[in-house]
């Protein structure tokens, strides 16, 4: 027995050695959440309706675009609740030239009311604020009203203003007015009376000003990075470079810019920066945060990035 364990030895200690001197395997890394593409489409169906608003001792007709369970005018809105965004448009514009903008919103989940109010020649730029403000009344209305359309699938505490220009600069006047609003995304905001400057200056959410480097009409330098300097952090300017006033609308109409970016790739970028920005500072979707205030947005092509974290 003794001499056949002798004779064993070698082997056993050949395969000890082996043993232990054998590469370790390493464990899987774990898996990370890789954020959708925020310029790609959302996963819901896009659904619209016409209606008149009233709220706040407001009244206007209204188009809201929203997640559907279908897609198509009146469709059922999607199960769940969903984050509310109220739109401005620019002066003088129709809210038709934004329907690229506000049904890639409506994929990603947000029940935007986009106001037709104060499209004349002489728009109260206070009264629009206003307005846009009563569109978030009126969805926290229409969430708790049986009945509604919108009853139960509004996720009122998740409220965000945005608009281009005109719009962009009242949606400032109006986060200064409602604290029931989490955060602001601009396109091309154009300094109002009263001032959107002074009233981003006082806001403590965060705001988003997006401009392009060839706007001629409301440029960066007189007006979105005033009230990028003015507003204390959290807040940012993402500037596309060659994009043009009139490039954040679907068409050009009389008195339009022009620039040296295609629209189509300017509103990829726009829509690649604020839907990423509304859902990670709305809290609808950590993993953003490298595309809003990281690597990721500091090293976006085509798009010029100062922030204040």
């Amino acid at each position: 027995m003794i001499r056949t364990l002798l004779r064993a030895a070698p082997a056993i200690m050949l395969a000890v050695a082996a043993t232990l001197t054998a590469p370790t395997a390493l464990a899987a890394p774990a898996p990370t959440t890789v954020a959708a593409d925020p310029s790609a489409p959302g996963a819901y169906p896009v659904a619209w309706t016409d209606l008149t608003v009233s709220a706040s001792g407001r009244s206007y007709s209204a188009r809201v675009w929203y997640p559907g369970k279908t897609a198509g005018a009146n469709a059922a809105v999607a199960t769940g609740r969903h984050a509310g965004l109220a739109f401005g448009h620019g002066f003088f514009q129709d809210i038709s030239k934004y329907e690229n903008t506000l049904r890639h919103y409506a994929s990603w989940g947000f029940i935007t009311v986009t106001p037709k109010s104060q499209g004349g020649i002489s728009p109260s730029h206070s009264g629009f604020a206003d307005d846009l403000n009563a569109g978030l009344a009126w969805l926290t209305a229409q969430n708790a009203a049986t009945g509604s359309r919108f009853a139960g699938a509004v996720d009122t505490s998740r409220y965000a203003l945005s608009g281009h220009s005109m719009g962009g600069g009242a949606a400032l006047l109006a986060a200064s007015r409602n604290p029931a609003v989490k955060s602001v995304s601009t396109l091309a905001a154009a300094e109002t009376n009263p001032s959107a400057i002074a009233a981003g200056s006082a806001l403590t959410i965060p705001a988003q000003y997006v401009g392009g480097s060839k706007d001629t009409v409301a440029g960066v330098e007189g007006h979105q990075r005033k009230m990028y300097n003015a507003k204390p952090a959290p807040t940012q300017l993402r500037v596309i470079t060659g994009g043009f006033h009139c490039g954040f609308t679907d068409s050009s109409g009389f008195g339009c810019d022009s620039g040296s970016v295609t629209r189509a790739e300017q509103q990829r970028l726009v829509r690649s920066v604020t839907t990423s920005y509304l859902l990670f500072t709305l809290g609808l979707d950590n993993s953003y945060q490298d595309q809003v205030w990281g690597s990721a947005a500091q090293n976006l092509p085509g798009v010029v990035y100062t922030a204040k974290p």
